[in-house]
């Protein structure tokens, strides 16, 4: 199949086959992010989740940055805090439309990731890093605090007293340090990255059932703030539930004729 490309609002897009790319690409601002960006971000994530021929993203960066945050030219003139509109409350879904939608996402930073990027990166479910690339959470150096939700992601990716440092000392720390504190999952060569985080989304995009893979991010979002009872009896539901469904005889049929399984496509209950 052909690839599909287009590029508006500073954000690349390009469905090829199962997996669709989003890429950070504004040259001018080394991909810092402002609000018509954001909002370009959140509302494709959302787009390819609806979409049945996507089954798997990539998130990634042109040029030497992933993204370096906000376009701190936007805050230079503010002097004093603005009112508080249901706009500003609601951004959120755009910066953690990563972890909001149901199709699973993969970030390739392959440069410079701070403060907005940060954010963005720890959304995603699943993320490789291209050897050297530079890391700061960098909002206590420029008098903000830790926003848009990462001051519950980080701890769960690296622990409190890690992203604590992080947050607080907002230091500059390479990829190679984010895999030891547990941030990244993969560390792969600068001229790889592209290649293998493709290879790995088409990997989940074809032997990971679609449905299956939606249901396991809600439970990995909602199951860690229960109990471990109220965890296995939720989990439990939901396994009777799936024997109810045409992926388990696929999963079943696949493994047994030893040939990749031909899941449906799953748009949401």
């Amino acid at each position: 199949m052909p690839a599909e490309e287009s590029i508006v609002d500073g954000v690349r897009y390009e469905a090829a086959g199962p997996v669709a790319t989003l890429t950070f690409d504004r040259p001018e601002r080394s991909n810092a992010m402002d609000r018509t960006m954001q909002a370009r971000y959140g509302s494709l994530l959302r787009a390819a989740e609806a979409d049945p021929a996507v089954r798997a993203v990539v998130v990634t960066g042109a040029g030497r940055a992933f993204c370096p945050g906000a376009d701190l030219g936007l805050l230079g003139g503010i002097s004093e805090a603005p009112p508080v509109t249901d706009d500003d409350l609601e951004g959120y879904r755009d910066v953690l439309a990563a972890a909001l939608v149901r199709v699973p996402v993969v970030a390739a930073i392959n440069g410079g990731c701070a403060g907005l990027g940060f954010v963005l990166a720890c959304a995603a479910d699943v993320r490789f890093a291209a050897a050297g690339a530079k890391f700061t959470t960098a909002f206590a150096r420029r008098g903000l605090i830790a926003e848009y939700g990462v001051a519950k992601l980080l701890p769960e990716l690296v622990g409190r007293g890690r992203a604590l440092d992080l947050l607080l000392s907002a230091r500059t720390f390479t990829a190679e340090q984010a895999l030891e504190y547990g941030l990244v999952q993969e560390i792969v060569p600068a001229g790889e990255l592209a290649l293998r985080a493709h290879a790995y989304a088409t990997e989940l995009a074809t032997y990971s059932a679609p449905r299956s893979m939606a249901t396991i991010k809600d439970q990995v979002t909602r199951e860690p703030a229960t109990s471990l009872e109220q965890s296995a009896v939720a989990s439990t539901k939901l396994m009777l539930d799936s024997f109810g469904h045409p992926e388990l005889a696929e999963g079943v049929a696949s493994w047994n004729e030893r040939r990749p399984p031909r899941f449906p496509p799953h748009t949401g209950d």
